[in-house]
């Protein structure tokens, strides 16, 4: 799931660092505040490569995918590139977690296939 997971937040960071270029051309925000919160968003998603794994590190991805549709109030094209990265996150922990199912099982098969060495 970790693998699959933080690809996710790698590609999600340079979206976010895109969205951010195209934000500054908004006259009603300043760079100090596009960069700020661009930068909180980018420094998130590589913190959670990391968390993944760790208890309440998914929520934190939703809520982090939750942030990125809702910044399509600023920039437009983000409702749609938001709604990808959460279908995206979906699969990646939907299919992560069956994958991480799957190698405990045949871990444990080879395990108890194992000849005892005495």
């Amino acid at each position: 799931m970790r693998t699959l997971c933080s690809s996710t937040l790698i590609g999600e960071f340079f979206v976010i660092g895109f969205a951010g270029l195209v934000a500054m051309k908004d006259p009603d925000l300043s760079m100090t505040t596009v960069w700020t919160v661009s930068g909180i968003a980018m420094f998130l998603c590589l913190v959670l490569c990391g968390l993944v794994t760790r208890p309440g590190g998914v929520v934190l991805g939703w809520a982090l995918q939750i942030a990125l549709i809702a910044s399509g109030f600023v920039v437009p094209s983000m409702f749609f590139l938001g709604a990808v990265f959460a279908a995206l996150w979906w699969a990646s922990v939907h299919y992560g977690r069956k994958v991480d199912e799957a190698k405990a099982r045949f871990a444990a098969q080879a395990a108890s296939s194992t000849p005892d060495a005495a």
